[in-house]
């Protein structure tokens, strides 16, 4: 099983950036998707989920509005369109597999994914 992430970079405040995950070793359509990020010294935080079959979409208060997650099937790709960046979005972004339904309760739970890919680097500065 692997899953990798990319996109990340330096972006100025306000600015976008698009994250992908890339996914293989596993049955892709039947997982729910999410992405995760964390800084130095601080507990590891939910940031969006996608499930399998609907694709209903989950997003964290600090980022709803802001981003958009999706995912290719066909692919076996997951995508985080992040846009109006800020200085607090500044993390290592990994993605993760479940295999269970999410719902609201329960996504940003670490424990509910069983692979979790390399991280990206996102930094938002002037």
């Amino acid at each position: 099983v692997q899953l990798q992430a990319s996109g990340g970079g330096l972006v100025q405040p306000g600015g976008s950036l698009r994250l992908s995950c890339a996914t293989s070793g596993f049955t892709f359509k039947y997982y729910a998707i999410g992405w995760f990020r964390s800084v130095s010294g601080k507990e590891r935080e939910g940031v969006s989920s996608i499930n399998a079959g609907d694709s209903s979409t989950f997003y964290a208060d600090f980022v709803k509005g802001r981003f958009t997650i999706s995912r290719d099937n066909a692919e076996s790709m997951v995508y985080l369109e992040m846009n109006s960046l800020e200085p607090e979005d500044t993390a290592i972004y990994r993605c993760a597999a479940g295999p269970y339904r999410m719902v609201e309760s329960n996504w940003a739970l670490p424990a509910m994914y069983d692979h979790w890919g390399q991280g990206t680097q996102v930094t938002v500065s002037s």
